[in-house]
């Protein structure tokens, strides 16, 4: 069985909350997930594309896990898709790395989920927001997924026994959203 390469683009998991609980429950499943931490991994942002390349290629689906920034994820994982997302690989015609890999995204977004509507603050779906990380998946002929998330992280920043609840009916429905690809 091949397993699911999660990259986890937090640039300080120290400080995280929600990012840090969920590799914290995935870790505890080594032989389903293999979770990459991008900043760990590149403290210099030097990506070695080759790796990269090669841990894609090893696992039968990806997610990318990251806080939103912005309506963006991340500086390291936009610079992780322009590196390794290459001509001949990724795309063209002879880049099949993608062609029909299960694929997703594993968000923590500050606002809550009624501010991603046409009424609410950000004033779009968050399936608008989105849409750079669909066309990109779906240029590459990778079968995109709706997106894991967890709403509200601006307003569950002290842990506490009901955010910890919270949190840990999340990771375990993030287990299952990651069995379910």
């Amino acid at each position: 069985m091949k397993k699911t390469l999660v990259i986890v683009t937090h640039p300080n998991m120290d400080t995280s909350i929600i990012n840090k609980y969920w590799v914290k429950e995935l870790r505890k499943y080594p032989d389903k997930y293999t979770v990459h931490e991008l900043y760990k991994a590149y403290p210099d942002e030097k990506i070695d594309v080759e790796k990269e390349q090669k841990l894609v290629d090893e696992h039968e689906n990806l997610v990318l896990q990251f806080p939103m920034y912005w309506a963006s994820s991340p500086p390291l994982l936009k610079k992780w898709f322009d590196e390794v997302f290459t001509h001949g690989w990724a795309h063209g015609s002879k880049g099949k790395a993608f062609e029909n890999k299960k694929t997703a995204l594993a968000i923590s977004l500050g606002a809550q989920e009624v501010d991603f509507s046409k009424d609410g603050m950000v004033g779009h779906e968050l399936d608008e927001v989105l849409l750079p990380f669909k066309v990109n998946f779906e240029f590459v002929l990778a079968d995109y997924r709706p997106p894991f998330t967890f709403f509200a992280a601006e307003y569950n920043m002290v842990e506490n026994s009901e955010l910890l609840g919270k949190l840990e009916r999340n990771a375990q429905g993030y287990v299952e959203f990651l069995d379910k690809l």
